[in-house]
């Protein structure tokens, strides 16, 4: 991948500062400077990548700061401001009073050959989430994204361009996004109401979107997708997980959805009792993770990336560089940071030969000991959440604000109680610990993934899917495998050879389905 760089006159960003940085400015390399701060009473810097230098030693002033402020005009409700014609940008910082005590100025720049690592997800059509830290290019590709696409594809486009971020200052839209018109956001606001307006009165084939960050922009991100427009976008998060774990925005990538099971299907499927799912198809076909600059994570069917995500499976993927594609593994598990205490992995009944740590929340921690004791189970009571497997607490108390926080931030699943007694502790860890006596683990696992796969093909090839003959209590738990994905199963044939025919959405039977 060749990126050539074209810098906006950087001498229209220089000529704001006062003339006694302004040479000290020009000293340096033009097509590396990214910014320049200025904190009133501290020394001014420019920041250049990996390094950042002193322009002079004398701390900046007042007097330093309103010479900028004159120089660019008015800040705007997100404390940025613009020269016409650049992407050159300026952002305040201010007081408690409202006083401007900071600047950053953003050196601009339009870099054209930015997208080769995605292209082909580009041309095809699909809409496509890009994600990475800040500074890592994300809103630099999408101009060049609006540029290939007006400009090669002949797609009308249109640019939702909050604070004039995407296509610079002024009335005239930047010539880094080609062809592609620009709709101004006044206010972070109103983002969304211009996302909705955009595809309502202008008709885009394309509409990218800068900075997805709130649930009236995932809602509309949702309206222009399901309408047919191809949709481009990033959002806060460097990683796929990252956005599944963040409530406002996991919506974008389908949504989490927590799915409680049946005691018999529970044990039968070697899991807890609590388990999560995606809520809905993604909003965004592809999910792209921006490592740097020269190295890019594709995730092409971000449904996919996301179940096996909630499966405690690593996403898979492939990782991408200048000539190179490499497959990435999703047989391993994922872990999630748990702090300096121990790492956390998720709790499975099929492996309980590691001690599972258990949370009491509201809960009355010597019971939940004793009654671990009494059934020599492998599990310890922690006192914090965060070294947590799972979370035990009362019915009554299951809607608590706190819980929902910790079951937010941690992702752990709650396990209820009517009361606090021995017995209803008892009966609780015996349907998470035991496995029904008579199933073979293996064989439970194997129909699961049979069905499962059984499901992906009758949808993706739209005809019906007949499986293995299974014992009854089997099929029961593949019937409620196609129930939670909404898909028609039917018990055909006469024992020993009785079995299950997945059917596509399309089909209709008109036997009974019930399950056996």
């Amino acid at each position: 991948m060749i990126a050539h760089p074209h810098t906006d006159d950087l001498r229209l960003l220089i000529q704001t500062l006062p003339p006694s940085l302004q040479h000290a400015v020009d000293e340096l390399p033009g097509d590396e400077l990214l910014e320049i701060v200025l904190d009133l009473g501290r020394r001014p810097q420019a920041r250049l990548p990996g390094r950042a230098i002193t322009l002079t030693e004398d701390a900046v002033t007042r007097a330093d700061l309103e010479h900028v402020v004159r120089a660019v005009g008015a800040f705007g409700a997100d404390n940025r401001a613009g020269i016409e014609g650049t992407l050159h940008r300026i952002s305040a910082i201010r007081n408690r009073r409202g006083d401007i005590v900071g600047l950053t100025l953003r050196a601009g720049r339009a870099v054209f050959g930015t997208i080769d690592l995605i292209r082909d997800l580009i041309e095809g059509g699909r809409s496509v989430l890009l994600l990475g830290r800040p500074g890592v290019g994300k809103t630099t590709k999408l101009r060049e994204i609006a540029r290939v696409l007006a400009d090669d594809f002949d797609k009308r486009v249109i640019v939702i361009d909050t604070s004039n971020e995407i296509a610079g200052d002024g009335d005239v839209p930047h010539r880094a996004i080609g062809a592609a018109r620009r709709m101004q956001v006044a206010s972070p606001a109103a983002q969304h109401d211009v996302m909705i307006e955009a595809v309502e009165n202008h008709m885009p084939e394309v509409i990218i979107i800068d900075e997805i960050g709130t649930v009236p922009e995932t809602l509309a991100a949702r309206t222009i997708a399901e309408r047919g427009v191809q949709l481009i976008g990033t959002a806060h998060g460097n990683t796929l997980e990252n956005l599944i774990r963040n409530p406002t925005l996991s919506d974008l990538v389908g949504g989490v959805q927590t799915v409680t099971l049946g005691d018999e299907e529970a044990r039968l499927r070697g899991s807890q009792k609590t388990i999560s799912e995606r809520k809905s198809p993604p909003t965004f076909d592809a999910v792209v993770e921006i490592v740097d600059h020269e190295q890019v994570i594709v995730h092409p069917d971000t449904a996919q990336a996301v179940d096996r995500l909630l499966r405690n499976q690593a996403p898979g993927g492939l990782r991408r560089t200048p000539g190179q594609q490499q497959i990435l593994e999703t047989h391993q598990e994922t872990t999630t940071p748990a702090g300096p205490a121990s790492p956390r992995t998720p709790f499975s009944t099929g492996d309980l030969t590691q001690t599972v740590r258990i949370y009491p929340y509201a809960f009355s921690r010597d019971l939940l000991e004793r009654v671990i004791r009494d059934l020599q189970l492998n599990a310890q009571v922690v006192n914090r959440a965060e070294r947590a497997q799972l979370i035990v607490t009362l019915r009554a108390r299951s809607g608590d604000s706190r819980l929902q926080r910790l079951v937010q931030l941690t992702g752990l699943p709650v396990h209820t109680v009517k009361k606090n007694s021995t017995a209803q502790i008892r009966h609780l860890l015996r349907n998470l610990f035991n496995v029904a006596p008579g199933l073979d683990e293996q064989e439970t696992e194997t129909a699961v993934r049979e069905i499962e796969d059984g499901i992906r093909r009758a949808l993706r090839d739209g005809v019906a899917v007949s499986l293995l003959p299974r014992p009854a209590s089997l099929r029961r738990l593949q019937h409620r495998v196609a129930s939670r994905h909404h898909m028609v199963a039917e018990s055909v044939g006469s024992e020993p050879r009785r079995h299950l025919v997945i059917y596509p959405h399309a089909f209709s039977v008109s036997n009974d389905d019930t399950p056996d």
